[in-house]
C-alpha cells in the first residue's frame, strides 16, 4: 500500500459502524469510499473488498474464530473481534497477502487501539487459524443439513427455514450467488442517448460494456473506479438500476396518455423506466401526455426523486410528498396503474447489503407483512377499472410475496392476478425480486 492512510483501521471503522453501531452497510461503505476518492483504484478496491466480503462470509468466519479461540466471538471486545474477523477473511480470501503480514498487521491494529494486552491473544488465534485453515471442517450436511448450509454460506438460520418451502436446489444457487460479486447494472436513458452511442461513451472511459439479454437498454459496468466520476452518469445518460427491478415497468407496460401513481417511489428507480417508457410511446403523438407521479413518506425521500428526476432530464414526472397508508381521496379510481412496491425485508437483495441478513428478524417480516397489506388495501381504491395494481418487493419471502396476494385477492374479488414471479438472484447478474401483477374488473 503506497498510502499513509493505515486501510485496515478503516476497515475497522467500518465493521464497527455496521457490526456494533447497527449502521447500514452500503451507506457507510459509499460515504468511506466516496471520503476517500484521492485513493488509488487499488486501494479503494481493497477497502470495498475487505469491508463486504467480512460481511458476506461473517458467519463462517465466526465459526472459524470459535474453534480457535479460547473466547468465543459473541464475548469479545467489539475492537478485538472486528479485527480478528476481516483478518480471517483475508487468509482465506485475499491469496495476494501473506498470512504473516495479516497477524502482524491485526496485532499492531490492536495495540492501536489500545489492547496491548491482547496482542498475544489476537497474534495466538490468527496464527492458529493460518496453519490450520485448511483442515476446518463443516457441520454434516446430511445430519445437520440446515446448519451445514448456514456455515457454508453465511446465511442465518432462521432465513433458510423460512425458505425450506422452496426447492433446495434454487436455495442453494441463491446462496451462491448472494456470494459472488454483481457488476453494476444500468439503464440507457433514451432522452439523452442511444443504447450504441452509451456503449461506446462508456468504452471509451475503458469501462467493461455487457448487453443484458433479455431488456433493451440495459447494460452491466465493470472496470470503473467511482460512478460519479463517470460523465455519463452525471449528465444523466444511464440510471443505476438492478435488472429485476426493470422487471417492474416493463411488465406494467405503460400506454400513452396513461396516469401511473407509483405509491412508494424512492429513490425513484422505477418511476423514471415508466416516464422512459411512456415518453417512448408518447413521442409519435404529442398531443397525448400521460404522467407518472412518484410519492414517498419523507421530504428527504421526495428529494432524492426530484434529484434523480432532474439529472435525467425527464418531462412526465413528478415527485410528492405522501404517506402510502393514508387513503388519497382525490385519487380515488383516477390511476392506470398503481406501482406498489413495498418496504419489506429485503432477503432478496443479500448480495449488496449483506448486513440485513444479520439485522432483519422474523417478528420484524411480520410487521412488514401487516405493513404491506394496509397499504395494499388503501391503495387499491385509487385503480380505474381495467386499471393495473403492481405488487412488488425485493424479497424472497412466502409470507410478504404469494402469501400476501393471495390474501389480496380474497380481500379484493374484483382484482384477478394475471402474473406472478418469484425472481431469484442470478449469479453475478441480478438481484432476487418478487412481482405480481394484478387487473381490476
Amino acid at each position: 500500500m503506497t498510502t499513509d492512510v493505515n486501510l485496515r483501521e478503516l476497515v475497522l471503522e467500518v465493521l464497527l459502524a455496521i457490526t456494533r453501531d447497527h449502521a447500514y452497510s452500503h451507506l457507510v461503505i459509499r460515504e468511506m469510499l466516496e471520503k476517500y476518492q484521492y485513493l488509488s483504484k487499488q486501494e479503494r478496491s481493497f477497502l470495498k473488498r475487505e469491508c463486504e466480503g467480512t460481511l458476506e462470509h461473517m458467519i463462517w468466519i465466526d465459526y472459524v474464530i470459535n474453534q480457535f479461540s479460547s473466547v468465543k466471538v459473541n464475548k469479545m471486545k467489539p475492537v478485538i473481534r472486528c479485527i480478528l474477523r476481516s483478518s480471517v477473511y483475508e487468509l482465506k480470501y485475499m491469496d495476494a497477502i501473506p498470512a504473516s503480514a495479516t497477524c502482524n498487521e491485526a496485532v499492531k491494529l490492536a495495540q492501536k487501539r489500545g489492547f496491548r494486552s491482547l496482542k498475544g491473544f489476537v497474534n495466538g488465534v490468527l496464527r492458529g487459524i493460518s496453519r490450520n485453515l485448511d483442515k476446518v471442517s463443516l457441520p454434516d450436511r446430511v445430519q445437520e443439513p440446515v446448519r451445514y448450509l448456514s456455515v457454508k454460506y453465511s446465511m442465518p438460520e432462521w432465513i433458510l427455514q423460512l425458505w425450506q418451502t422452496y426447492p433446495l436446489e434454487q436455495v442453494e444457487e441463491s446462496l451462491q450467488a448472494f456470494l459472488l460479486e454483481a457488476p453494476t447494472a444500468v439503464r440507457v436513458n433514451p432522452l439523452k442517448a442511444t443504447e450504441e452511442e452509451l456503449r461506446q461513451e462508456l468504452m471509451a472511459e475503458h469501462i467493461t460494456v455487457r448487453e443484458d439479454e433479455e431488456i433493451p437498454g440495459a447494460f452491466y459496468l465493470d472496470g470503473y473506479d467511482f460512478l460519479r466520476k463517470i460523465p455519463a452518469f452525471r449528465e444523466g445518460k444511464f440510471y443505476v438500476q438492478d435488472t429485476s427491478s426493470m422487471q417492474v415497468a416493463i411488465c406494467a407496460a405503460p400506454k400513452p396518455g396513461d396516469y401511473i401513481l407509483d405509491v412508494c417511489a424512492a429513490p425513484g428507480g422505477k418511476s423514471i423506466h415508466l416516464a422512459e417508457l411512456l415518453w417512448e410511446a408518447e413521442k409519435p403523438d404529442t398531443a397525448i401526455h400521460g404522467m407518472v407521479e412518484a410519492r414517498d413518506l419523507t421530504e428527504q425521500k421526495v428529494s432524492l426523486i426530484q434529484e434523480n428526476i432532474d439529472r435525467c432530464g425527464l418531462p412526465n414526472i413528478c415527485a410528492v410528498q405522501a404517506d402510502a397508508r393514508i387513503l388519497d381521496e382525490d385519487k380515488i379510481g383516477k390511476a392506470d396503474i398503481v406501482i406498489a412496491d413495498l418496504p419489506c425485508s429485503g432477503l432478496g437483495v443479500l448480495g449488496r447489503k449483506a448486513d440485513i441478513k444479520y439485522r432483519v428478524t422474523l417478528e420484524e417480516c411480520c410487521k412488514l407483512r401487516d405493513l404491506q397489506r394496509q397499504i395494499l388495501h388503501t391503495v387499491q381504491q385509487y385503480v380505474k377499472p381495467q386499471g393495473i395494481l403492481l405488487y412488488s418487493t425485493c424479497t424472497i419471502n412466502p409470507m410478504e410475496n404469494e402469501e400476501n396476494v393471495s390474501w389480496f385477492l380474497q380481500e379484493h374479488a374484483d382484482f384477478c392476478l394475471e402474473l406472478q414471479r418469484q425472481i431469484w438472484p442470478g449469479k453475478g447478474k441480478n438481484d432476487g425480486f418478487f412481482l405480481a401483477k394484478m387487473r381490476k374488473g
